[in-house]
């Protein structure tokens, strides 16, 4: 699938290495599955989290992404689907000049409570790349057919 650039890794301090390092699970997958990598007193127990809970998930690596590209996190489809469990801040975006803890906010959307557990498969890392804009001031936009139209002018809001 497409072609692939490198993405350098460290682990934090605390991290606990013998966890996997983001992984795709099949040959088409355009996410990497990032795992929680708890600190050493939550290993046990977990991280709870109520309905409506939000907590940020430590992963146990720091990333080097490449200039001209970003780390999007994303939420697994399942735990989504299953759980209510979901990024709030979707996608979250790692820049190339970061190199701090790779964490992840999670959010429990459900309506039952939900634990993280050590090595839980948490969220999805997508690299893409970034255009950056030149911004300029006019003194009016070019005319469109929807115009300034917005939410539902195409008939897509019921």
């Amino acid at each position: 699938m497409g072609s692939r650039i490198g993405l350098k890794l460290c682990w934090t301090e605390t991290a606990d290495r013998a966890l996997p390092l983001p992984t795709y699970q099949t040959t088409g997958a355009a996410g990497a599955d990032l795992v929680a990598n708890l600190d050493p007193s939550d290993r046990e127990s977990g991280l709870h989290l109520t309905p409506g809970a939000r907590v940020l998930v430590p992963t146990g690596l720091r990333i080097a992404v490449p200039d001209g590209f970003e780390l999007q996190l994303r939420p697994r489809s399942g735990l989504a689907l299953r759980h209510g469990i979901t990024l709030p801040n979707s996608p979250g975006t790692i820049d190339s000049d970061y190199r701090g803890p790779l964490g992840v906010i999670i959010l429990n959307a459900g309506q039952e409570a939900f634990t993280v557990t050590h090595g839980m498969r948490i969220a999805q890392a997508v690299l893409a790349p970034v255009v950056r804009a030149d911004f300029e001031m006019v003194d009016d936009l070019d005319d469109t057919a929807r115009g300034a139209g917005g939410f539902g002018s195409t008939g897509g809001l019921a």
